[in-house]
């Protein structure tokens, strides 16, 4: 009987993850709605996990887990989590409500089906606001107030993002409004069993995950105990190579001095919708043509700088990056870049004809970034009060400015920077610079209230001069592949000889790696101020410093974590830095401005880490299978133990994000593709830490073949959503 539900709780499991990543991949050519309808919705789907759960809490009384309390109570807590979420399916309710200012009243919302339910008391919009970042048209928060008359009794509250509203087991969230503003939609979520039900299994599941840190007869615990830990070597055959593209041969086009283009770069650009350096502009704009921040020796501002003032030299310089061949055969271009001059008007229209794929479409957002850029249209560097209103407006070299605004404002708005361009072509830097400063003052006194706090302007424009990831990321790579291959050689000769130099000098490199990305962090989040942790590019770098983190932290107690470290961390930020060019440094929306998100990414990070050293781990064991079955099956004790932090961090990391889906959006899952996989990812690498049922684990080459076939689903949760998938959680960088 035993078997049969060992056999029946496990391959049901396994039956789910299949159905689970067969459903992102139907999902994408059929859509969500379609998927609701036909897999998550239904009644088989329902069935399959009532069925691993009824066997596995049967399974788990065979097995006498409850002799075993952290085991007992993990395994409890999951059970009870499932039972919350089929009490939400049967008897929770979930639609929407439109309210008008209007319209007075309402007493019944809609489901998504379309049928309608009434409320225990009526709702009224008194007023809906939009509030945005000062001195910027990007939206800060949606905020509805409404009015509840339930009987004789009136209640007037707040509904806006991340802010719910309850009454009579209720929950009103902020979900859109009219374009006209005077009306708003409201979700409506009414389930007072399943969210308790649920969040008692969260709570469970937290308390399992501490009794598996201190008790001592947890699985966890025993293995810390192991003596085969002690002597553990890590070593990995692992090859890499790193190459980098090098700057334009010969002389650059000329630019402002570098002390003069920093000045420029000191202005304050509306930009992205938000106030920044000019010299965020003039990075993105760098790294957007030429896929990187500098060029041949010049920074960002001096590159910016001179398509402003030197248009017809530069035109003829080869520094736009085309990745596509056939663009630039059809441009006509020799080589990876092209110039601006190949950009003619015939080979443009003869790009744009028909429906451009994205090759060509990203041609030709080089070409347009230019034409903005050196017609002024991009440089919105004048504040004025616009007289109709009131409002603060940013105005470019060839906006329209508003007749009533005062003669002298108008024409020194038109005349400022044609000024400096005379300036540049006399060659009067001198000059040059205090009429910056005067721009500076004007804008400093025009717009001085909603202009960014001075720290975290000098603390953008810092982030910008300390920009050496590549750099750190060769560096990191580098050091740890020396000290593998130094190890592997150690290890197969069986020599008792250790490399005490290229140990100090990648511990030396992880060591000047984490001041750096701690520095890099600090700067970005002090910049935006949120914690940089909202897009691909922001999180990978987070994950290089959570592997740094946990390398410093362990490296004492298992050594040759040091070079994993290296290895990984220099990986992740070279992944960060694969893109054109770093994702802009924008305001959070809405919806991300929660502290639940950052807690959330980075525990999942947290993870993330662990199973890419856990990567690294098993590979290097399923070398040594044949050379050192020893080595391999130490290898295995350190991936077990790797196994519970990085399966408790994601486990943490998907309930808390959980919560913080239930209070933006009203419920706490939603099948989303990222939702997903993680669930498959996790349920994936549960398997291994189930040798004592499942026998095939028990043996070092299955489990480190495991372990390396396993991280595809990382792959697919981190990067085959956002490229292939889609879905809300899909990052933007």
């Amino acid at each position: 009987m035993e078997k049969i539900l060992k056999y029946c709780s496990f391959g049901t499991l396994a039956l789910i993850v299949v159905v689970l990543a067969a459903a992102t991949v139907l999902e994408k050519f059929y859509g969500t709605a379609w998927s609701s309808a036909h897999l998550y919705g239904t009644a088989w789907f329902a069935l399959l996990w009532t069925l691993a759960a009824v066997s596995g809490a049967a399974y788990i009384g065979r097995r006498g887990l409850a002799k075993q309390p952290a085991a007992f109570l993990l395994h409890l807590a999951l059970l009870v989590v499932v039972a919350g979420a089929g009490i939400t399916r049967v008897s929770g309710l979930q639609g929407t409500v439109h309210l008008r200012t209007d319209k007075g009243a309402v007493f019944a919302f809609t489901d998504r089906d379309g049928r309608e339910h009434p409320f225990p008391f009526g709702v009224e919009l008194l007023d809906f606001r939009v509030e945005r970042y000062p001195g910027t048209d990007v939206p800060m928060d949606f905020e509805s107030r409404i009015r509840i008359t339930e009987g004789t009794e009136h209640l007037e509250g707040v509904v806006s993002m991340n802010r719910i509203f309850v009454r009579s087991g209720y929950r009103l969230y902020q979900s859109g409004y009219d374009p006209d503003r005077c009306g708003t939609i409201l979700a409506v979520s009414h389930d007072p069993w399943g969210i308790g039900v649920t969040y008692a299994g969260y709570a469970l599941l937290g308390i399992a995950m501490m009794l598996f840190a201190v008790d001592r007869r947890s699985g966890f615990r025993r293995l810390l105990r192991s003596p085969l830990l002690k002597r553990a070597s890590f070593v990995l055959l692992f090859a890499t190579a790193v190459g980098s593209a090098s700057a334009a041969d010969g002389a650059v086009p000329p630019a402002l001095p570098r002390e003069t283009a920093r000045e420029l770069g000191g202005l304050y650009v509306y930009y992205n919708g938000r106030i920044c350096p000019l010299e965020t502009l003039a990075h993105e704009f760098t790294a957007k043509l030429c896929g990187r921040s500098r060029y041949g020796g010049l920074t960002a501002e001096q590159v910016l700088s001179g398509w402003l003032f030197y248009y017809d030299d530069w035109k003829h310089e080869p520094m736009i990056r085309i990745r596509s061949a056939g663009v630039r055969r059809r441009l006509g271009a020799e080589g990876r870049r092209v110039c601006l001059s190949d950009f003619h008007n015939v080979a443009m229209e003869s790009l744009r004809t028909g429906k451009m794929d994205r090759a060509t479409a990203e041609a030709d957002e080089k070409f347009r970034i230019v034409g903005m850029l050196c017609s002024g249209g991009m440089l919105r560097i004048f504040p004025y009060t616009d007289p109709t209103d009131g409002s603060l407006r940013w105005a470019s070299l060839v906006d329209d400015l508003p007749r009533e605004l005062p003669h002298e404002q108008r024409v020194f708005i038109r005349s400022a920077m044609n000024y400096v361009n005379e300036l540049v072509v006399r060659r009067d830097f001198d000059r040059v610079a205090e009429v910056l400063h005067g721009i500076r003052a004007y804008q400093e006194r025009e717009a001085g209230e909603v202009l960014p706090a001075p720290v975290r302007f000098r603390a953008e424009r810092l982030y910008h001069a300390s920009d050496f990831s590549r750099a750190v990321a060769m560096a990191l790579v580098a050091a740890g592949f020396a000290v593998c291959a130094l190890q592997l050689r150690r290890t197969v000769r069986r020599s008792a000889v250790r490399s005490r130099t290229a140990h100090r000098l990648c511990m030396g490199v992880i060591v000047l790696g984490f001041a750096f990305l701690t520095l890099r962090l600090a700067l970005r989040g002090c910049a935006s101020g949120h914690w940089p942790l909202s897009n691909g590019y922001e999180t990978m770098q987070f994950l290089a410093w959570c592997v740094l983190s946990l390398t410093l932290c362990f490296g004492r107690r298992f050594r040759p974590l040091w070079s994993f470290g290296a290895l990984a961390a220099g990986l992740a930020l070279l992944v960060s830095t694969m893109g054109e060019s770093n994702p802009q440094i924008t305001p959070l929306i809405p919806v991300l401005d929660s502290p639940l998100l950052s807690i959330h990414v980075a525990l999942v990070m947290f993870a993330y880490a662990l199973l890419l050293m856990l990567l690294f781990n098993a590979a290097t064991g399923l070398l040594l299978c044949r050379l050192r079955p020893a080595e391999a099956v130490r290898m295995q004790l350190v991936g077990r133990l790797l196994l519970y932090p990085a399966l408790f961090a994601l486990t943490a990391g998907i309930f808390v994000g959980a919560v913080w889906a239930n209070i933006s959006w009203g419920r706490y899952w939603g099948w989303d593709p990222k939702e997903v996989w993680a669930l498959v990812t996790l349920l994936v690498y549960a398997a291994p830490l189930h040798a004592g049922s499942l026998p095939w684990f028990r043996r070092a080459d299955h489990f480190h073949a495991y372990c390396v076939a396993a991280f595809l689903s990382v792959l697919v949760t981190y990067f085959g959503v956002n490229l292939l998938l889609g879905g809300l959680h899909s990052y933007a960088g």
